[in-house]
């Protein structure tokens, strides 16, 4: 059979609500898929923050979900700026909440996290069967991250099922809950085992995504390699290599009508790969707007994203010293863990005329790093996926990235034979050390400063490469077909 509609769950969707790059698939990919001819629909949580984006909604379906006295509203609306339907599990006990989806105001975890989201798999679960009145059934039901891990189990454990997908955006985030809060989910006790959803004798609720799924995805062919070793699969690699006959690696896709420096409102100087002149002004605008010295001449090399480990900023920190001999700038949007931000705000004390920071996000900050700084930074111990790689590229910024999930597959280190055959787009290391990102930057660092000639061929390669949704959405729909066809068995 041909696919013709899917049912798309996830637990945010950009511009509904945020916290990272799930968000930012959730409201691209399903756009994508639309515009092949499929009929694609959003749903998600109504937290109080996504009712607010949503414009306008009405009440389409009711529904009483075990375990939960209240009554269960479907509201459905459009995706902002598209005709793609997006329906909103509206549960006020556990989803009007101020903020973060996941997290208090406190900072940790909801303490209900595992019931607000079994509500939510239940309420897709009765959608995905036609049980919701809404006369709508999809072929396949694409299941994204750990709050979305209960939906193939509820489906597999039913007749008359549409297939499913689940894609791994981050397997380190697992959804674990000891077993007092699994009785209390009032799911089959036969789910309590190391062959489903038992995982250390914790409940897993990715676990059961990764089990029962009819195919599995990461977001990058790399990590989905990676994850099936023990360095990379958080516990979960002898499982994964298990099913690796059903997992596949399918690179994020970028929206290019929000990224783009030839149409980028950020941008006081709008440029594309013919006016690279533009971008050399938004350096200096950038260098003022940071107070660091204004000078075309000293490489700027920025970095945006959560300041963790995982993203390598305690590497660079480790660097800075031996790297700041040299006459480089460092501009740096993020928050994250406070020692290293306390790090980072050190390190502007001791190198002020070197070195700025943002503690924080500004949309507009992230998109003048891009247009102004030459070099972008991206030291992943892992990385999924990771866009602002691709950013970089079509913003003529360089990226400097570690060989691992999708940096390896979307930078192409400058090699003498990558820059001689034309496919070079940046400066990639393999060791997560310090030395060996040292040794990245230094290359960049000469190649900018004394070879102009190959750092121009770097940048237009960069400008030229397409990573648009569009390629990412046909090859989605080639894994719900192998979906389809695998359910049946």
């Amino acid at each position: 059979m041909s696919i013709k509609s899917i049912l798309f769950a996830t637990s945010e969707a950009y511009p509904l609500i945020k916290t990272g790059g799930l968000a930012d698939v959730s409201g691209s990919l399903p756009i994508a898929i639309k515009s092949l001819r499929r009929d694609i629909r959003i749903i998600m949580p109504a937290y109080r923050t996504a009712l607010e984006n949503a414009g306008q909604v009405a009440r389409v379906a009711t529904l009483q979900i075990e375990g939960v006295t209240a009554p269960i509203h479907i509201l459905e609306g459009r995706m902002p700026g598209s005709s793609v339907i997006v329906w909103l599990v509206d549960s006020p006990q556990h989803f009007d909440r101020p903020g973060n989806p996941y997290l208090g105001m406190d900072g940790f975890d909801w303490p209900d996290n595992a019931q607000r989201f079994t509500v939510f798999s239940r309420a897709v679960t009765a959608i995905a069967l036609n049980q919701a009145g809404l006369s709508w059934q999809p072929d396949v039901v694409h299941c994204n991250d750990w709050q979305c891990g209960l939906i193939p189990v509820l489906l597999a454990l039913t007749p008359q099922r549409p297939a499913t997908v689940f894609t791994i955006h981050n397997l380190a985030y697992q959804g674990l809950f000891p077993y007092p809060i699994f009785k209390n989910l009032k799911l089959p006790e036969s789910l309590w085992s190391m062959h489903a959803m038992e995982f250390h004798n914790k409940f897993s609720f990715i676990k059961g995504g990764l089990v029962y799924a009819d195919m599995l995805n990461t977001v990058s062919p790399t990590y989905a390699r990676e994850i099936c070793t023990p360095k990379y699969g958080c516990g979960m690699d002898k499982l994964l290599k298990f099913r690796s006959d059903r997992l596949t690696g399918i690179l994020n896709g970028v929206e290019y009508s929000q990224w783009n420096p030839a149409k980028d409102d950020y941008l006081s100087h709008q440029y594309n790969v013919y006016t690279l002149r533009h971008k050399t002004d938004n350096k200096l605008e950038l260098q003022q707007k940071v107070n660091l010295p204004v000078s075309k001449d000293i490489p700027v090399i920025g970095l945006v994203g959560r300041l963790v480990e995982q993203k390598g900023f305690d590497l660079l920190l480790d660097a800075l010293p031996e790297l700041l001999r040299q006459p480089l700038q460092f501009v740096v949007l993020g928050s994250g863990e406070k020692k290293l931000e306390k790090s980072i705000q050190q390190t502007i004390r001791k190198y002020p005329q070197q070195v700025a920071a943002h503690i924080g996000y500004s949309e507009a900050l992230a998109h003048q790093i891009e247009g102004g700084a030459d070099m972008f930074l991206m030291p992943s111990r892992y990385e999924p996926c990771g866009l602002n790689q691709i950013y970089s590229l079509r913003y003529g910024t360089v990226p400097i990235v570690r060989r691992t999930g999708g940096l390896a597959d979307t930078v192409v280190d400058a090699t003498d034979d990558a820059i001689r055959n034309g496919t070079a787009s940046g400066y990639v290391f393999d060791e997560p050390e310090p030395e060996a990102l040292l040794d990245a930057i230094n290359r960049a660092f000469i190649d900018f400063t004394q070879y102009p000639h190959i750092w121009k061929k770097l940048v237009f390669n960069g400008m030229q490469q397409d990573f648009s949704w569009r390629r990412s959405a046909r090859q989605y729909l080639a894994l719900y077909q192998q979906a389809v066809e695998l359910s049946f068995h």
